[in-house]
């Protein structure tokens, strides 16, 4: 159960002003040792965000010198709050959320022994001011940073996997409220959807697995002037690794930058999901692709790492 760090979270993200000692001693009471936390306030052109990456290490894991893989779970949003239009946590807060309870709930778990195998990279960003922009068919949350910095800071070399967690309820195409998984996204293909997820997600939610849809246009970097589902793809387009969008999502369109919009018992369900899958990727357990599968792809078809650019034409 992880509703204890959901509700922590969110309730010291319910603020005006993020200050890097309010999340570094959370953390360290938590269990996160000061060699495995990075913060870094950055400024852009709309404002300013501070990025976190912690390292929970595991008892085999790389950082270690050992075999067991590390799990990336990245949490994706725009802001977690879109002060001064709006006041409080904003629904687009989720991924942010998810991805600093998973971190508090491992340090936690490895306090009171149990420690995983694998290492698991953490990152995310927080922005209470952050801007609003126009989307179909709702408004999404922008950033206040590009979205090649933010992948900069986010996603990590030493991800061998990667889960991004983002709010996904500003469509009309998912129609459910809980959580949902993508295919898995690698190097320009979007390929199967990985059995071993949906095992897990059906024990996490005791429900039948919710994949939701994407396309081409939603592996392609921001910028290019084509519409996105959202961001939470983006991952895939500064990586090699395996990615795999998890959202949190919402049986009507609900703007990301709407307040009183977020659901702890589902964002703790991704959590809990987050959670077993890192055991399990740690463990060699969990698979996100089929190597042979993909190899066959790139013998038949080539490589589609294209799709990750902006694109070789300007129209």
């Amino acid at each position: 159960m992880a509703l204890k760090q959901v509700i922590e979270v969110s309730d010291w993200l319910e603020t005006s002003r993020i200050e890097s000692q309010t999340v570094e001693k959370y953390f360290r009471e938590k269990g996160i040792r000061p060699s495995e936390f990075e913060v870094f306030r950055v400024r852009g052109q709309k404002g300013e965000t501070l990025f976190i990456k912690i390292v929970v290490r595991g008892r085999k894991g790389r950082s270690k010198g050992k075999s067991s893989p590390t799990l990336g779970i990245i949490g994706r949003l725009g802001g977690i709050g879109a002060r001064p239009k709006k006041v409080g946590l904003v629904s687009d807060a989720d991924g942010a959320i998810t991805a600093l309870a998973c971190a508090a709930k491992l340090g936690e778990m490895r306090q009171r022994g149990d420690e995983l195998a694998g290492d698991v990279i953490v990152a995310t960003h927080l922005c209470p001011r952050s801007p609003v922009i126009h989307h179909h068919p709702v408004p999404f949350m922008g950033a206040p940073v590009p979205m090649e910095i933010m992948n900069r800071y986010e996603v990590d070399e030493a991800m061998e996997a990667i889960l991004s967690v983002d709010t996904t309820k500003g469509n009309r195409v998912i129609n459910h409220r809980g959580i949902a998984i993508s295919p898995t996204v690698k190097d320009g293909y979007i390929l199967r959807v990985s059995e071993d997820l949906m095992d897990l997600m059906e024990i996490v939610t005791g429900r039948l697995p919710v994949v939701f849809p994407i396309t081409t246009q939603d592996i392609t970097p921001y910028g290019n002037g084509i519409y996105h589902l959202n961001s939470i793809l983006q991952p895939a387009t500064a990586t090699s690794a395996p990615v795999v969008g998890v959202a949190i999502t919402t049986e009507t369109a609900v703007p990301g930058c709407a307040t009183g919009a977020n659901q702890p018992m589902d964002i703790e369900l991704a959590v809990r999901f987050c959670i077993e899958v890192a055991k399990a990727f740690g463990e060699k357990r969990c698979s996100f692709y089929d190597v042979g599968e993909y190899e066959r792809l790139l013998a038949l078809y080539g490589p589609l790492t294209h799709l990750k650019t902006l694109g070789s034409r300007r129209v």
